[in-house]
């Protein structure tokens, strides 16, 4: 919250939430040093943390509490939020609360040149932010023009619920997105630098700027109203994902694992990097994941379920599908996703490359190769689209098989797409693939206990 309101609106939380310093015996899995706040399922070590949760979750009530709490205390005469007596946490409520309008502005750039603004060398970011946007066509037009203005390229989904983007461009021009952003009125307060996730790359990573206005900002196919962001799993520091996920894997090593580290990814994702002991969804779209829960319900019964994906947006709502069944024990959250993950631990559990969504297919943190040529079996990770053009599978074909003519995805690819270079004027082709003809759209796992104590 703003600097003049935080100490109030904190006690004004207090109020509302019965928030209360969490014993070390209590904490969130992972332990951690330091004071810890408590509130809808999740622990945080800091103010700021409670302060960007409350302004998210519960603004509207520690509006009314806040009346509240002052008249309450009048009547006792003591301070308004004084300690409060130790309670459950609350869940969250919704937006309630009055919408912050849209600022429409554009950061000056009169002081930075052409060149430095338009340089290659820069860097793609990748975020995403929850909040209650009253007008999504109005946040779309200025996110348009605020990204033409700084020549940024990328995708920008925008939604009643939200933003998701990742967009590359200069260096100035990724610090100036930045900080224009986290001034916007409507992210203030929920939106911070940290939430920004950071790779080399630049404006060239695209072939354009995408910005449009969805139900969705992450498309699962479940609206948002029947499953909502708001019951999300608890989120975990890397930190404290890592020390999970070690936990995890020792204790498989001895057949005693009640934990499912569950990748929410697409196939071709985990195919070439992931965790450790993983199960990764044989899926090729994560708007399959709520068909892939509901189809394999039984293997997540009783268990507890970690939960990891790129940059954190597909377990907000991922996880919340989960919880909705009712079936696990407890599901927890990668914070930031593998991005935030490598940044601190990149040579830990996660191996191999991080795939993206552009133009790059993959960043690498570590010298691992865990994927192979699809054609010759050599240890091979950099994706190249099928060679047909009525296809948009990726494909692993390492130099010696690109040479040797081998572009495609499978045989079917292979002889369309050499059909296709000799078809007469106006012929069409049958668009179908192997790949996609074999695959099923849901895969039912047929995993054994064993395989999951020994964390295969």
């Amino acid at each position: 919250l703003g600097n003049a309101d935080a100490c109030g609106a904190f006690q004004a939380f207090s109020l509302f939430v019965k928030a209360k310093e969490v014993p070390a015996a209590s904490r969130c899995p992972g332990g951690g040093e330091g004071v810890r706040w408590r509130c809808c399922r999740q622990a945080f070590a800091e103010l700021p943390g409670i302060h960007r949760h409350v302004a998210l979750h519960h603004s509207a009530d520690v509006g009314q509490q806040a009346g509240l709490g002052a008249e309450s205390a009048e009547a006792r005469g003591s301070p308004a939020g004084g300690p409060a007596p130790a309670g459950s946490a609350a869940r969250p409520s919704g937006h309630s609360c009055s919408n912050p309008e849209i600022s429409w502005v554009l950061p000056d750039t009169s002081h930075v040149s052409h060149e430095d603004l338009t340089s290659k060398v820069g860097e793609v970011l990748l975020y995403y932010c929850y909040c209650a946007v009253k007008d999504p066509e109005k946040l779309c037009a200025w996110q348009k023009a605020l990204c033409q203005h700084l020549h940024l390229t990328g995708k920008v989904r925008v939604a009643s619920e939200g933003i998701n983007g990742t967009v590359g461009g200069s260096k100035v021009a990724a610090s100036l997105y930045i900080e224009v952003m986290l001034s916007q009125p409507l992210f203030k307060n929920i939106l911070c630098q940290e939430d920004f996730k950071s790779s080399a790359g630049g404006a060239h990573c695209f072939p354009d700027l995408r910005v449009g206005v969805f139900k969705e900002i992450v498309p699962m196919g479940i609206d948002p109203k029947i499953v909502s962001y708001k019951e999300t799993g608890i989120h975990l520091s890397p930190q404290e994902f890592h020390r999970e996920v070690e936990q995890y894997l020792s204790q498989a090593s001895h057949g005693q694992s009640d934990t499912i580290l569950l990748d929410c990814r697409n196939f071709y994702e985990s195919k070439i990097g992931h965790f450790q002991g993983c199960l990764a969804p044989d899926i090729r779209k994560f708007s399959y994941f709520p068909s892939y829960v509901d189809e394999n319900l039984e293997l997540f019964k009783d268990k507890r379920v970690l939960m990891y994906c790129t940059g954190g947006i597909r377990c907000e709502r991922g996880s919340a599908y989960l919880r909705s069944k009712a079936v696990c024990r407890e599901v927890y959250q990668l914070k930031g996703g593998i991005h935030k993950y490598l940044e601190e631990f990149p040579d830990g559990f996660y191996r191999g490359k991080l795939f993206v969504f552009d133009d790059r297919y993959a960043i690498c943190s570590n010298e691992d190769i865990i994927s192979a040529c699809r054609y010759c079996g050599v240890l091979w990770d950099q994706y190249k689209l099928c060679s047909s053009q009525h296809c948009r599978q990726l494909v692993l074909t390492c130099p010696s098989c690109c040479n040797k003519g081998l572009t495609a995805c499978c045989p079917v690819c292979q002889e369309k797409d050499l059909k296709v270079t000799s078809r007469a004027s106006g012929q069409t082709l049958k668009e179908e693939c192997e790949c996609t003809r074999r695959r099923p759209r849901v895969p039912i796992e047929h995993i054994s206990q064993r395989m999951l104590d020994t964390g295969k």
